[in-house]
């Protein structure tokens, strides 16, 4: 025997617990006994589960408690001291669940806990344990792991449901799971028992919500999958598209369909499907392999083999009778099996074609995976032989079930694709010849191999079914497997959402209405709802319950119980006992249970052979009505009963008294508020709570109320809103504005019942588990938002519609559609009497009353809970929010009504157009309490103010709705203003309007007070306020709105969207004209300022121009981008509309032939000024000066040839003197006429020497006329200095301070001076904040780095000090910084000149003749700049000034006086912006310095290849070192190793690498420091061979030292050493590093005239 010593009957009993109190009782007996007993408890009760003979607790903590005949144990334990299941302590058990005669639990972690018998492998053991355990004793985990997953994963179980038999799993994925026997698992195999879970393929890739299990049968319910969208999208959409909408709408068309699905093949016929078995013929079924038998009572012990000892041995396999020509037989698999008596009530058909049963038998063989087995009647030792026929139950069906064969598919069946679905040919006494029977079975195999469906396809099937077929079956392919379809399939996330119901967004949370309920397992008794009594190895769809909102199932042992979103009871199956609570029949199918009125049913549960339903009564309480046996048993009877139950003997016995509709349990009242219900056997039990502070009462209320209010929505909606809408009048009768309004009305009408069905279900489930649940998860609190816009959403559509009358005309058409049920529909408003008109105006706005319920249901939670708890907050704001909304939708309400009663009494033409749906009437001035001011004596003026727009109507007759002319202005777009009472006595108010402004005059301080709050209420309102207008004239001085000008002016028809500030445009917006134009940016003062985006057709080239940039005063002014529908673009400076400034205009994109780019300055829109321009077609680039458009003035051109010319031009052409110099440095002076044209006195230079000195004439490329002298100087001659001016490059060069002003000049007015230097300091500063400040918050493609540089730029440096060396450093890293970035206007400086230089020595430009140009401009860049930086930092010395350090202590200062005078630091331009320019510009210039030293770098590089071909030692005596500077030794990682004589490229080496940095670095500063470094290394690498105290003299120094440049093999080290001199600062030239650059250009020229070798 088990130890029971912690059971709570032993434990102190503590306090009677006020949750989760448990009443039980029995089904069936005297009415005396059907008084429930209370078991007291230490813990609240959270689940209660009852198998056939046991039960299982789950009680607050995760703890479980077993009762009953626990045979596994041997036990008996009354439910008064449960079995505390200890193994299960250490474990968090959230639910459980009872089987026939096994036990199952879950854990918080989703694992599976099993106990009890298993000789059918329910308990999911290995099977080797079941070899010698049949039972298990303990719980034990059962594993289920998904092995399609890589890796294999386990899977976390959230329900758990048992039959006598199998075990149901539903996974977080919401996927089901099997284990145990029979096809009551859904499984594809023909191997039982099953011993670990396997998932269902059937509903793989379903969503799959609950699951219930029979005795031998199992239920589901499953999302139902997205409605397929129509074919023709021009179709008209029906009405019952939502499938939420077709609950009541499609009754007609959801009838049930004649043919039924059947997993066999075999179409039942009209008369099969009806109750045609006659109650001789005895019931017979065949067993699944290895089945156990069912017993009562201590169960018998079994054979290890898992066969009852006294069963024959035909037991455990499947059998079938037949019968051929009158006679009976049995066929087995066993030698030695008995042979069956002749079934009773079977008769031999004479006409059949199957005259010999063995074709009957070989069409059934090809159906089966096995042969056939025939088993004769069950004997009174052979109990299970009845199994799904009769069980437990104390009565047998009321439709004797006929004999059923199950079997199934091997695995190798030749029909691939198809599951493995069992056999089920019911058999009967009724005329039905095998005629029909052979016919049935040729179409389904024809089905199977043509169509290769699956099992569960109705081949009979025609018409519409077929698409509500696609959407109740998985969509099987033809072929694979199932894993390969699940991709297809609906996933749970998306599975719950319908077309007429909002976003699954904003519901999700809430459960699904849109289900379907799938069965399967054994049908003898028509439990599983097919219409016939067939078995089903896979699930199938019930196709009556499609549709029906089924939100649980239950299944008792032979019944079938469905509980709808509507509170509507279906059941169909066994009604021996008149457990479905109807005599409706066809039991096979779902019929609807009649319960009396009033009575909503939320909870259900099934047993044995009763039915258990928990309802809304009158009251809040909820109450029990009862399905099934009621009879009276004598002392005798109950004995024999008991007596019964130890035998395993069973006696269908028809009950004696059963209820015919489910009776109310009157003793429910003193258990207090029922949450659950559970059966199970012949045992109810329910779960109550005690009202602890009215918590329980006002959850139970709110739940109730919404159960009912769905209730009612279903009815409005069916007797209603479906006749009304499907009535074909109903478009002539409401007219189309109204009619449209209607079909809005009813869709949102199906939106608010679908969220209120879904909300009821919610609230079920939440009493369900009422205990655990937190009450702030309460829908009402996690989904407000929701709540309100559909109920807002709901109101506008109801206003709407009566504002347009349309409600008259509905009432009309009601009349006409519905006319007798008028008193049906009367009962929708509570208001009025039956026999009364229905107003459809109050029955529309009923649900808004709801929301008064909501927050009053609230506040009563509320105050359960203490007021600084989390639980209160959330409730006591919830109902604020549920409160103001019902005021502000009855507020809405009045305002629809008062706006109808207004349109009514005004109606005519002429207020027709003003009539609107969303339009509502805040006050109108027919009693003349508002005039215009200075309006004419006889002129009459009505103002009527909606909520959307101020009517002004002039000629007006209010009395009559006659005007002549009305203005409409937009309240979005009116700003209102109170006028100070003046001295006239006129209450005015001032209307200001985008184009207009006028004053209303009021009759009365209270008339003017009435306006003036009403107009800012309703202004207010229309912005998006709350429409109190707190503050009048003051209401949204800023605000966005839309408009569109009808006035004159440069708006003209324009539909504007922005920002406003009373009544102009400010801020940002968008205007787009008629004509296409479109302007999207700034405003200011109702004109385009800042920055702007405009589009501009151009209808020549059908395609826009378009502009990005600045504008002032409504045109563009500053700088911007402008693309020009012919592909030029245009990047620089505007003034008033026009270029003018720095620019860069590129061409050529879409005109190949004329590709050019110039950069330069601009007047008035044309060329003016310095510029470049690249002519890229000839390939030539002039630089130099423009007037108007033209070329003018001094000016070089460079062509692609080398060519290089300098001059005058005129007219656009080569005018006056110039001089052009070939690539083969041919020189020509002269003066020339036109391009490249000379004609006049000139001198020609050959580049031998030679002179040719006369008159020249013609075109240089194609030949030159000269007369003149032609001259060759001797050697010994002197040079000619008055002909080498002559030919001096640069003589007509535009001067270097002259070029880019315009670009400076840009820079200094967007510091805010008009010119250089002319300017407040401060504003420039200003100026500069702004520009970095707009840029952070308005740039969104900053990335972290310059977002990081524009947040330090915002921090202004001190610029008003002097500067001194300490704060030298700041001002050097802002300019860093400043640089950086093209927000700051010095980074757009640097960025622009780097534009401007590259454009002029790039490409064509890289002319070594403009070396000396570019060098001059690269200085004159770092005047001007400098120029700009001391305006910022006029602490800043002169350039080559020095700055002191900051002057010391006191104290210091007289001891250090004379050293404090001589440190001083010069700074110049070079030295400061040099690092910020000349990296950006090296390349260009380094070119050019290259091209110039090309042919001394030629000499330089081949003498350095040759020299350094010599080993180290033979090249140190060459070059004259002394022996005492040779190095003996080298360092190689750290090991030293003698130099010998053939070493190479070992002495020296870190002075080497040291000097081959020179070609890393840009600035001269950079490289004299890299030449620095370079001697330090080599006095560092002599020190071991000298004195300490030894110095460099230039004799030793310099052999070595060109030893090292020898060594570091620079190619271009003319270049650089060039450009350090041009480029260095003159304050080092005559120092240290001047002296040690003056030996690197020493050693340069040494290696050039090196020839000794």
């Amino acid at each position: 025997m088990e130890n029971r010593e912690e059971s709570p009957a032993d434990e102190q009993a503590p306090t009677p617990p006020e949750r989760g109190l448990l009443h039980t009782w029995q089904s069936a007996g005297p009415p005396a006994q059907l008084c429930p007993g209370r078991v007291l408890l230490a813990r609240p009760v959270l689940q209660v589960a009852l198998g056939e003979h046991h039960g299982l607790l789950l009680t607050q903590g995760g703890q479980v408690y077993s009762f009953g005949e626990l045979s596994w144990r041997d036990l008996s334990v009354p439910v008064s001291a449960p079995l505390l299941e200890a193994s299960l302590m250490e474990r968090v058990v959230v639910r459980v669940a009872a089987g026939g005669f096994h036990c199952g639990a879950l854990s918080e972690q989703g694992n599976v806990y099993m106990w009890g018998e298993n000789t059918a492998g329910q308990c999911g053991l290995t099977e080797r344990d079941t070899v010698t355990n049949i039972t298990v004793s303990e719980p034990c985990p059962v594993t289920v792991v998904d092995s399609e997953a890589v890796p294999p994963a386990g899977v976390r179980v959230v329900d758990l449901a048992l039959g006598r038999e199998h075990s149901l799993a539903l996974s977080a994925q919401n996927e089901l799971w099997a284990w145990g026997s029979g096809c009551q698992l859904g499984l594809v195999t023909s191997t039982f028992p099953v011993w670990r879970p396997k998932k269902v393929e059937h509903l793989a890739g379903r969503h799959v919500i609950q699951v219930a299990c029979g005795a031998y049968h199992s239920l589901a319910v499953v999302r139902s999958l997205p409605a397929q969208k129509t074919q023709n999208p021009s179709e008209k959409r029906e009405w019952g598209q939502s499938p939420h909408y077709s609950v009541t709408e499609r009754e007609e068309q959801l009838a049930v369909d004649a043919g039924h699905y059947c997993p066999l093949g075999v179409e039942l016929s009209e008369f099969m499907t009806g109750e045609i078995f006659q109650p001789s013929l005895m019931p017979l079924d065949g067993l699944h392999p290895q089945s156990s038998p069912r017993r009562r009572g201590p169960r018998r012990r079994l054979h290890p083999g898992g066969r009852s000892a006294g069963s024959s041995p035909g037991s455990a396999t499947g059998s079938c009778p037949y019968s051929e020509d009158g006679k009976s037989y049995t066929k087995h698999e066993t030698d030695g099996s008995p042979k069956s008596h002749r079934p009773l009530g079977w008769r031999a058909n004479k006409n059949s074609a199957f005259s010999d049963g063995t074709e009957i038998n070989n069409l059934l063989q090809k159906l089966s995976s096995q042969p056939l087995e025939i088993h004769q009647s069950t004997g009174p030792g052979d109990t299970d032989s009845l199994s799904s026929y009769t069980s437990d139950d104390s009565c047998v069906s009321s439709t004797p079930s006929t004999d059923l064969l199950t079997s199934s598919y091997k695995e190798d069946s030749p029909i691939k694709g198809q599951s493995n679905n069992g056999v089920a040919v019911a058999y009967s006494s009724s005329p039905v010849c095998l005629e029909e029977v052979r016919l049935c079975l040729e179409a389904e195999k024809q089905a199977l191999q043509g169509q290769k469906s699956t099992s569960l396809t109705n081949i009979n099937q025609k018409g519409t079914p077929a698409a509500s077929r696609r959407r109740s079956l998985p969509g099987t392919p033809t072929r694979g497997s199932p894993q390969r379809r699940r991709p297809c399939a609906c996933r749970p996330s998306s599975a719950g959402r319908t077309q007429a119901a909002a976003p699954e967004e904003a519901g999700a949370g809430l459960p699904s209405l849109e289900t379907e309920v799938w069965s399967w397992g054994r049908g003898s008794e028509g439990q599983l709802g097919h219409g016939d009594q067939l078995a089903r190895l896979q699930p199938l769809c019930i196709k009556p319950l499609t549709g029906e909102e089924v939100i649980k199932v239950a299944a008792g042992s032979h019944h079938s119980l469905a509980l709808t979103a509507h509170c509507q009871v279906y059941s169909w199956g066994s009604n021996m006992c008149g457990q479905l609570g109807h005599v409706n029949s066809p039991v096979t199918v779902p019929q609807q249970i009649k319960l009396s009125d009033g009575l909503r049913v939320w909870d259900l549960s099934a047993g044995q052979s009763h039915s258990l339903l928990l309802a809304d009564g009158d009251c809040v309480q909820p109450v029990l009505l009862y399905c099934g046996q009621q009879q009276e048993q004598t002392s005798a009877q109950s004995e024999k009963s008991q007596q019964g139950q130890r035998s395993c003997q069973r006696s269908p016995n028809r009950a004696e008294s059963y209820t015919v509709r489910p009776s109310l349990l009157p003793f429910c009242m003193e258990m207090g508020y029922i949450s659950s219900v559970c059966s199970g056997g012949q045992r109810c039990a329910v779960l109550a709570d005690q009202n602890i502070m009215g918590f329980i009462s006002a959850i139970h209320e709110l739940a109730s109320r919404e159960r009912h209010f769905y209730c009612w929505l279903s009815s409005a909606k069916k007797l209603l809103l479906t006749p009304l809408r499907n009535k074909e009048s109903v478009c002539p009768s409401l007219g189309e504005p109204c009619t449209h309004l209607f079909f809005s009305l009813c869709e949102s009408f199906v939106r608010l019942s679908v969220l209120i069905g879904r909300h009821s279900t919610s609230l079920s489930y939440f009493l369900l588990e009422v205990q655990s649940s937190d009450v702030t998860a309460l829908p009402l609190l996690t989904h407000t938002e929701h709540f309100m816009d559909i109920y807002k959403e709901y109101c506008s559509s109801v206003g709407n519609f009566e504002v347009m009358g349309g409600f008259r005309s509905l009432h009309k058409l009601s009349l006409e559609c519905l006319g007798s049920q008028q008193t049906v529909l009367a009962q929708l408003c509570a208001d009025q009497s039956l026999g009364g008109d229905v107003d459809l105006v109050s029955v529309f706005y009923r649900p808004l009353q709801q929301l008064h319920q909501y927050s009053r249901v609230m506040l009563k939670l509320a105050a359960c809970f203490d007021v600084l708890t989390t639980e209160y907050q959330f409730l006591h704001q919830g109902c604020n929010q549920f409160d103001t909304l019902s005021l502000s939708l009855l507020r809405k309400k009045k305002e629809a009504e008062t706006t109808f009663l207004f349109w009514k009494s005004h109606s005519g033409k002429t207020t027709e157009v003003l009539r609107l749906p969303q339009r509502r009437v805040v006050c109108e001035s027919s009693n003349r309490s508002l005039t215009l001011q200075n309006a004419g004596r006889f002129s009459n003026h009505w103002f009527i103010l909606f909520n959307d727009t101020l009517v002004h109507t002039q000629g007006a007759i209010p009395s009559q709705s006659l005007f002549s002319t009305h203005h409409i202005y937009p309240l979005s777009c009116l700003w209102v203003k109170p006028v100070t009472e003046d001295s006239s006595g006129h209450y005015a108010i001032k209307i200001t309007c985008p184009e207009e402004s006028f004053t209303l005059v009021a009759s009365t301080p209270q008339e003017k007070n009435k306006w003036l709050r009403s107009l800012n209420q309703a202004v207010d309102q229309m912005l998006g306020g709350a429409g109190q207008g707190l503050s009048p004239g003051l209401t949204a001085m800023s605000r966005t709105a839309p408009y569109t000008f009808t006035g004159e002016g440069c708006f003209k028809d324009a539909q504007y969207t922005g920002a406003w500030l009373a009544g102009r445009l400010h801020g940002r917006g968008t205007m787009k004209w008629p004509d296409g134009r479109t302007y999207r940016g700034n405003f200011k003062k109702g004109q385009e300022e800042g920055y702007g985006e405009c589009l501009i057709p151009n209808k020549v080239l059908n395609k826009p121009d378009s502009y990005q940039g600045q504008w002032r005063d409504g045109k563009i002014h500053g700088f911007g981008k402008y693309k020009y529908a012919s592909g030029e673009v245009y990047e620089g400076c505007f003034c008033d509309g026009q270029r003018h400034g720095y620019g860069m205009l590129s061409s050529g994109k879409l005109a190949k032939n004329s590709s050019s780019v110039f950069i330069g300055q601009w007047v008035h829109d044309g060329k003016s000024g310095y510029g470049v321009y690249d002519d890229m077609t000839r390939g030539e680039k002039y630089m130099g000066l423009w007037l108007d458009e033209q070329r003018h003035g001094n000016a070089v051109v460079v062509t692609q040839c080398g060519v290089y010319y300098e001059g005058t031009f005129k007219d656009n052409k080569m005018c006056g003197p110039g001089l052009l110099v070939s690539d083969d440095d041919t020189a020509l002076h002269g003066e020339f006429s036109d391009d490249w044209i000379v004609n006049g006195k000139g001198v020609l230079s050959l580049a031998n020497g030679d002179c040719l000195e006369g008159q020249f004439s013609g075109e240089w490329t194609s030949g030159l006329k000269v007369v003149g002298t032609y001259t060759k100087p001797p050697p010994e001659e002197p040079e000619n200095k008055e002909r080498s001016s002559l030919l001096k490059v640069g003589q007509y060069v535009v001067p270097a301070a002259q070029r880019w002003l315009c670009v400076f000049d840009e820079c200094w007015s967007r510091l805010g001076c008009e010119a250089p230097g002319k300017g407040e300091r401060a504003t420039a500063w200003d100026n500069i904040a702004v520009t970095i400040t707009t840029a952070r918050r308005q740039s969104i493609d900053l990335t972290r780095s310059q977002s990081k540089v524009l947040e330090c730029l915002e921090f202004i440096p001190q610029h008003g000090d002097p500067v001194t060396t300490a704060n030298y450093d700041n001002i050097r890293r802002y300019l860093s910084k400043a640089c950086e970035t093209p927000h700051h206007p010095l980074g757009w400086l640097v960025e622009t000149l780097v534009t401007v230089y590259r454009m002029t020595y790039v490409g064509v430009g890289s002319n070594r003749r403009l070396l000396r140009q570019a060098v001059q401009e690269l200085l004159a860049f770092l005047t001007h700049f400098y120029s700009i930086v001391r305006f910022l930092f006029p602490g800043l010395p002169e350039d080559g000034g020095i700055i002191p350090d900051p002057p010391s202590s006191a104290s210091e200062g007289k001891h250090n006086s004379n050293i404090a005078e001589h440190v001083v630091m010069v700074v110049s331009c070079s030295s400061l912006l040099l690092p910020q320019l000349l990296p950006r510009l090296y390349p260009p210039l380094f070119t050019l310095y290259c091209l110039q030293e090309e042919q001394e770098e030629a000499l330089y590089w081949e003498r350095v290849l040759r020299l350094n071909k010599q080993p180290d030692q033979s090249l140190l005596s060459f070059l004259g070192v002394q022996e005492k500077f040779w190095p003996v030794w080298m360092s190689i990682l750290g090991d030293k190793k003698q130099i010998v004589s053939s070493s190479k490229d070992a002495c020296f080496v870190s002075a080497v690498e040291t000097l081959q940095l020179i070609s890393t670095t840009f600035t001269p500063s950079d490289k004299l420091l890299i030449i620095q470094r370079t001697f330090e290394e080599m006095t560092q690498e002599g020190k071991p061979m000298l004195d300490g105290n030894f110095l460099w003299c230039m004799d030793d120094l310099l052999p070595l030292f060109l030893y090292v440049v020898l060594r570091a093999r620079i190619k271009s080290l003319g270049a650089e050493v060039n450009l350090i001199e041009d480029l260095m600062d003159l304050n080092v030239q005559h120092g240290e590093m001047g002296l040690m650059f003056t030996t690197l250009k020493a050693c340069y020229m040494q290696i050039q005239q090196e020839s000794a070798i």
